[in-house]
């Protein structure tokens, strides 16, 4: 099957960018993931190391080809600097990005095995252990940065990712070359020190880790007083990125715009969320993944340490 004709669907389905990606060795990628989970960087994300993300045959034995896509999320309205107001992450504002892709690459994988008797085609979107973020710069899409984000020259790291495997044969692009220079950006602003060195990421120290993933009834104090808001996520790292302020556009997928009740929360409503608001605030959205209690806690560490180091 014509790869050209595969990646224009993709385009047409609406994903922004399609990139397909040979079955390369990948000894020395999973040398690093292997590295990084040894120096316990994964925290309590146990899933992390499950045995087929580092042989994607695992997966689907027969795959020749990953066909990568894009989708760009980024929107514009700034977080609120007053600090009664909470702050969530641009990827979690609107509509859940696992619904988005997961109908567009249901689609897409739909139409490949409709081409062809005998086409096998396994759809992914952060969902399954797949090394997505390898993959993308393998296919071609963008480059893993020093913060371990994604970058494209078209999107900066606004990106969703997804994937599909596929037993077809198909010409591969060329993997993407890194673009981070000697820019340290990212390292440095990064007010935990999450960032340990260029492409290595501390989850213990990450804000993002802790807000959304960490169950725990308290959170550290190392984190505590470093939030300055962030409830859901942390995007200082891709704020403070060249790339992403030269680059960054606003979105053309409608369900990505934020929902009003997610630009400027109060701290003092989120830190008395109830079950029942917690279950009507976030319906269809990512943001369901942070249990009341999270909400409460993370809202919470705030309002006490906010008080407690401001300016």
């Amino acid at each position: 099957m014509d790869s050209e004709q595969i990646k224009q669907k993709a385009l047409n389905l609406g994903f922004h960018k399609v990139g397909i990606a040979a079955i390369p060795d990948m000894q020395d990628n999973n040398q690093r993931l292997q590295a990084w989970l040894n120096q316990g960087y994964a925290a309590d994300m146990a899933w992390m190391n499950h045995p087929k993300r580092q042989d994607i045959r695992q997966l689907m034995p027969e795959v020749q080809s990953v066909i990568c896509v894009a989708l760009n999320y980024y929107t514009p309205q700034q977080y609120p600097e007053e600090k009664e107001f909470a702050k969530i992450s641009r990827y979690a504002r609107g509509r859940d990005y696992h619904r988005v892709l997961h109908k567009k690459l249901k689609n897409f994988s739909d139409w490949l095995q409709q081409q062809k008797e005998g086409i096998q085609a396994r759809y992914y979107a952060d969902t399954g252990p797949i090394q997505d973020k390898v993959w993308a710069q393998q296919a071609g899409i963008g480059w893993i940065a020093k913060n371990s984000n994604v970058i494209t020259r078209e999107y900066g790291s606004w990106v969703f990712l997804g994937e599909i495997l596929t037993n077809l044969t198909l010409t591969p692009d060329t993997p993407h070359t890194q673009h981070c220079g000697t820019c340290t950006r990212c390292i440095e602003a990064c007010p935990t020190q999450a960032i340990t060195q260029p492409f290595v990421v501390d989850a213990n120290r990450c804000i993002a880790y802790h807000t959304i993933e960490n169950r725990a009834e308290m959170l550290p104090e190392t984190i505590s007083k470093q939030l300055n808001g962030w409830v859901a996520g942390c995007d200082i790292c891709q704020e403070v990125c060249p790339w992403n302020q030269r680059f960054a556009q606003e979105t053309d997928v409608t369900e990505f715009q934020p929902y009003p009740e997610n630009l400027a929360p109060k701290l003092t409503e989120l830190a008395e969320l109830s079950p029942t608001e917690w279950d009507q605030r976030f319906r269809a959205s990512a943001l369901r993944r942070i249990k009341p209690q999270m909400w409460r806690r993370n809202a919470r560490a705030n309002l006490e340490f906010g008080s407690k180091f401001q300016d």
